[in-house]
């Protein structure tokens, strides 16, 4: 499952979390300060959006796995 085929979704809620959602499940909800830290930094550039979505679910590749 890469990130261009499956791509992160968010949504930015009244009181500040972020619902983080990956073919339409929620993966996880961000808040507090990691949340005032990540909202800034979203919607500028895709690319970048799905690299900070991926780091803020802890879902992205560290570089030691082996390829198939």
């Amino acid at each position: 499952m890469s990130l261009e085929e499956h791509p992160f979704d968010y949504r930015v809620t009244k009181d500040g979390k972020v619902l983080v959602s990956r073919g339409g499940r929620l993966v996880v909800t961000v808040a507090g300060a990691r949340a005032a830290r990540l909202i800034p930094l979203l919607g500028h550039d895709d690319e970048t959006d799905q690299q900070l979505l991926a780091r803020a679910t802890g879902n992205y590749r560290h570089g030691n796995e082996r390829r198939r």
